[in-house]
């Protein structure tokens, strides 16, 4: 059984809107999910109401492996964020948001698993880039 790794988009799409609920049902059944310190970050910041803030609390609790970009990572994503920021001419603000997509990028590759996210537009870029293998729902 391969493993997989939800976006943050992923997750918030399935519990404020129900979309790709019988896709991630299907993941679930597919692959063994980890999670990323970078994903749960995501989720804790934006967490306003008390519900969203037990729910991304639970789901923390419940991680068996949390994945974290290595050294490595965070300095080739320095690099990484640079050139597509610069071919693309994107201001500061789009390469700090960025730049959690490619640490996250990094830290799946690095564990040969499977991305599945709904973030065509920033994952199309690294896909080929970084040799990254995803999922799009």
């Amino acid at each position: 059984m391969g493993v997989a790794l939800l976006d943050t988009n992923v997750y918030v799409n399935l519990w404020e809107r129900r979309v790709a609920e019988d896709a991630v049902a299907k993941i679930h059944e597919t692959f063994v999910v980890r999670h990323a310190a970078v994903v749960l970050s995501e989720l804790r910041r934006g967490a306003r109401t008390q519900q969203a803030k037990r729910t991304v609390e639970a789901l923390h609790r419940m991680a068996a492996e949390i994945w974290e970009p290595s050294a490595a990572d965070w300095w080739s994503a320095g690099k990484v964020v640079r050139d597509v920021g610069d071919e693309r001419g994107w201001d500061i603000q789009k390469r700090r948001e960025f730049q959690n997509d490619v640490l996250l990028a990094l830290t799946v590759r690095g564990r040969g698993a499977l991305l599945i996210t709904g973030n065509q537009a920033d994952f199309r870029l690294l896909e080929r880039r970084l040799a990254l293998r995803v999922q799009y729902v």
